[in-house]
């Protein structure tokens, strides 16, 4: 059975990442500074590891085939995600593990590309956006080393899944029990999102399929490139009545950011909200089979219900087959 770490298992995305892998049968041991690790990854090992302390992360992640990296510090600790990668490869390299890396959409810029290929070279205008291609840097060049294979699987913004932290559940759906919808941005603009369940069971089914890449992969993830106009009826199909739309007041943030460090980090990354950008892939359908992919509506449903919002039809989620691939 082939053991897989995942690093940040108490995160929104380490948890849903981890279920999907244990759902998939794969031995799971869920990573986390304390050693305890939510209900809901049941089946799972828990394991204390600290990933700013290289040995503890090399003991902890000890006889894995693969590590997932879902380690992310909030928008105020960022300065740690390249020592966290530096540890991550030297943990990988020690136990001759295979290193998986959500990858996002903060290495292109301002202005964004209206379509994200695989080929979409690097433009960072942001020191997020700087931070993210140091470290994919550093994984290539593990990887051109022969020490640690790498593969990348990149996405929009999150949304589905327990715990919280999104832009979907603290902006979008914050006051929707008001009968209010939030949108972040223009009402029209097309902005990619990916549907958690939908992103884990693609990193499966790529743990499945490493036989088909090489040494190094940076592959899209197509999740929902869609409008706030388009979510907010996705919304009110699932709750039953319309909701009045409402716009993020940038303003204040504005404001307040030279005084609040996390407003002013939120800030630095506003121009997402405001260039229409997608993601596509012309490869990776052809390593994995189908992408999965809940539909609009079933996945708004579900990710409602996920933050405590009472929904009219309450929708069980998509059964995903393809991570057996």
């Amino acid at each position: 059975m082939t053991k897989i770490a995942i690093l940040g298992a108490n995160g929104r995305l380490g948890r849903v990442v981890a279920k999907a892998f244990i759902d998939a049968g794969f031995d799971v041991r869920a990573v986390t500074r304390t050693g305890m690790v939510p209900a809901e990854l049941e089946g799972a090992t828990a394991v204390a590891g600290d990933a700013l302390d290289r040995q503890s992360l090399i003991q902890a992640t000890e006889g894995v085939d693969i590590i997932f990296n879902g380690l992310n510090p909030i928008y105020t600790d960022w300065g740690k995600c390249l020592p966290m990668a530096e540890n991550v490869m030297a943990a990988c390299h020690a136990n001759g593990a295979q290193h998986l890396f959500p990858g996002t959409v903060y290495n292109y810029g301002s202005p964004m590309p209206a379509v994200i290929s695989e080929d979409t070279p690097f433009h960072p205008t942001t020191e997020k956006g700087r931070i993210r291609c140091a470290m994919e840097d550093l994984f290539r060049r593990e990887a051109e080393a022969r020490r640690v294979r790498t593969i990348v699987l990149r996405a929009g913004d999150f949304f589905g899944g327990t715990g919280s932290g999104s832009w979907f559940d603290l902006i979008v759906a914050a006051k929707i029990n008001k009968g209010i919808y939030t949108a972040p941005g223009p009402a029209d603009l097309v902005h990619e999102w990916a549907y958690l369940p939908d992103f884990a069971v693609g990193f499966v089914a790529l743990a499945r399929n490493l036989d088909k890449l090489g040494f190094y992969e940076a592959l899209n993830f197509p999740g929902h490139a869609v409008t706030d106009l388009e979510i907010k009826v996705a919304a009110e199909n699932a709750i039953g009545h319309q909701l009045k739309m409402t716009s993020m007041p940038w303003w204040v943030l504005r404001a307040g950011s030279p005084f609040v460090a996390m407003w002013r980090e939120i800030v630095s990354m506003s121009y997402l909200r405001f260039e229409p950008h997608r993601l596509a892939s012309t490869r990776l359908a052809g390593i994995i089979g189908e992408i999965p992919h809940t539909p609009l509506d079933q996945a708004v449903n579900k990710a409602l219900q996920d933050i405590g919002i009472a929904v009219a039809h309450p929708s069980p989620g998509r059964l995903i087959e393809l991570a057996g691939r």
